[in-house]
């Protein structure tokens, strides 16, 4: 009897690691762990390669919160969700392993990407020496594919990332790129509201030289005579252009247009609606600068 259940747990462990052989992990060793920053008022990067995978990035964009994502080379994960943990190095055995749950897996060079919550999770582990893992069954076999975040030489780079976020800009282009400005019935007023938004135009501006065109477009809702409202929604857009120009925004970068009651945002039929039509917004294109024309022919043209 002893010699059967000896033999059967003999078995039993030849088959865990038979199991265990059949997973594929993608590690950069001790000697191999490298980190590299990179730094600016719009976005702040550590990157860590992973050999014959890709590299692991921790991304922190100005205006929005920490994320990271894995980039391979070819993504050697089935689409479906990876196992994600927190445990410790090889070379550092312990129990203590930190489930932060499964992360969506999809087919493309950025396979994974993980939130902002769990992020700041892994960062954190990797300050205490520990190993973020994702394990996900591989794409053309049963196999199991593991990817490990590898701590050594990080805290090297982390006050330098630290002082890079302290750095960064309250918003990025995507979201002043379109920015709206909201008025009173007839009237063309800023509101402290207003200039907070358009203050964070003004300030990211004049930080990224390649937003090489403005355009400033005044608005009004349905109500009103036609040349009132015409002349309403060129008071808007020039209060708005004027607020730019007296902040330090060159005025050659900004072309002003007034377009009355046409081309509403929404339907004038309800009372917020119309809410929403009574605006200026302030549009910000990059690359070369788009030619200028008068406000009648932008209106004529149907253009905003």
């Amino acid at each position: 009897m002893i010699v059967l259940v000896t033999r059967f747990f003999l078995a039993l462990v030849l088959l865990v690691f038979a199991k265990l052989s059949f997973a594929v992990t993608f590690v950069a060793g001790i000697e191999a762990s490298q980190w590299y920053i990179s730094t600016s008022i719009f976005e702040c990067s550590l990157t860590h390669s992973i050999p014959d995978y890709g590299k692991g990035v921790f991304y922190h964009e100005a205006g929005e919160p920490l994320k990271f994502y894995l980039e391979a080379y070819k993504n050697p994960m089935r689409s479906g969700e990876a196992a994600l943990v927190i445990e410790a190095p090889d070379w550092l055995p312990g129990t203590r392993v930190t489930d932060l749950g499964y992360v969506p897996v999809g087919q493309s060079t950025r396979p994974v990407t993980v939130m902002p919550h769990n992020s700041t999770m892994m960062m954190a582990s990797l300050m205490e020496g520990r190993m973020p893992t994702f394990t996900r069954k591989a794409v053309y076999a049963d196999e199991s594919v593991r990817v490990r975040i590898n701590p050594v030489n990080f805290k090297a780079f982390y006050n330098d990332y630290l002082a890079c976020v302290a750095t960064l800009l309250p918003v990025n282009f995507r979201q002043v790129e379109r920015t709206v400005v909201l008025f009173e019935v007839d009237k063309a007023v800023l509101t402290k509201e207003d200039l907070k938004s358009i203050d964070n135009v003004v300030l990211y501006v004049k930080a990224d030289p390649s937003v090489s065109s403005i355009f400033v477009d005044g608005h009004t809702d349905s109500s009103g005579r036609r040349i009132y409202n015409r002349r309403l929604s060129k008071e808007r857009a020039e209060v708005v252009t004027q607020y730019l120009v007296d902040h330090g925004i060159k005025e050659e970068l900004i072309t002003t247009r007034y377009h009355g009651e046409r081309y509403p945002a929404v339907s004038n039929k309800t009372f917020d609606s119309r809410k929403r039509n009574r605006r200026s917004t302030i549009r910000l294109e990059r690359g070369p600068r788009a030619p200028k024309s008068t406000p009648i022919r932008e209106a004529q043209a149907g253009t905003l």
